[in-house]
This record gives structure tokens, sequence and C-alpha cells, in this order.
């Protein structure tokens, strides 16, 4: 019995609605570890360098810059909504980097949709993963933000601008 209990202790420690469980490889091939970003608010976007929502990169940056001893940012490049996404991790990097001097964190690109959807992507979205709220990715630049415990706060879709008071109003 204690066998088994000692076995189930990690299980039962892990809280299955926070963010802080997951690890996921990073834009440049680093591991991006969701567990350090405990204490800190959490935005995560589906991102594409061909969309119209594109110049949100800036406004992400500068969300980014103004908040960023309280805010952690993670672009995930995605290649499901119009082929927006075409180019490989290391140039998406480089567009980011160039084009709106990106210095918040980066994922590797993914799928936010469909069948080979990313388990992240899959926890943000159902409420049977997350414990909060059922949520639907439409397009690119799709916002999800988290609280301090790694816990889903709200879901902006694309329209909704990172600098808006929509989402500054969780940050004051």
């Amino acid at each position: 019995m204690i066998r088994l209990l000692m076995l189930a202790l990690p299980l039962l420690l892990l809280n299955p609605s926070s963010i802080h469980r997951f690890k996921v490889s990073g834009i440049d091939g680093s591991t991006i570890d969701f567990s350090k970003f405990k204490g800190k608010k959490i935005l995560i976007v589906n991102t594409a360098s061909k969309c119209g929502y594109t110049p949100q990169y800036a406004d992400l940056e500068k969300l980014y810059k103004a908040h960023g001893n309280k805010l952690v940012i993670v672009g995930f490049p995605a290649n499901n909504f119009g082929g927006q996404e075409p180019g490989s991790n290391s140039e998406i990097n480089e567009f980011c980097k160039k084009n709106y001097g990106v210095s918040f964190v980066m994922a590797e690109k993914v799928s936010v949709k469909g069948e080979d959807m990313h388990p992240l992507f899959k926890w943000l979205t159902q409420k049977a993963e997350n414990g909060v709220m059922d949520a639907e990715i439409r397009w690119n630049f799709t916002k999800f933000l988290l609280d301090e415990k790694g816990e889903l706060l709200a879901v902006f879709p694309s329209k909704v601008n990172p600098t808006s008071e929509e989402i500054t109003r969780f940050l004051q």
C-alpha cells in the first residue's frame, strides 16, 4: 500500500489545471519549461508571419517590455490558417527579430488545430483538460492569458490588440 502511495504521490502533486506541468521546444531548439514561470502571468499567442494580424508582433513586444517583470509572452508559430506561416523555425525566428525586434519567448512551430494539435493547445482549448473553459482558435493571433498559478484566465480573439485594455486590465 505504501509503495502504491509513493508511486501515486507525484501524480497527485501535479495540478492538471496548471500550464506549469508543460515543457515545449523553443524556436531555437531550447526547452521552454513553464514551471519556471510560476508567479508570473503568461500570455500564449499562436502567431503567423504572413497574416493581416502579423503587425501585432510589435504590440506583443511593447506589452512584454512594459510588463516583463510580471508577464511572460510565448509565441507559437502555426501554419493552420491560410498557410500564413510557411517558414522553418529559423526563418520565423529571423523574421521576428529583424522586423519586430521580438525578445519575448518563441516556441517552435506547432499545430494549434486539427488531429495533429499540440498537447499544450489541447489543454488550452478543452475544459476537460484545463478545468476552466472550452475555447476555439479561429485564426492566427488568438491569445490565452494565464494567471500566476498557471491557470487559464481568459481567451482573446485575433482582433483584440495585445496592448488593449481588455488584456492590460489583468496586468494592473
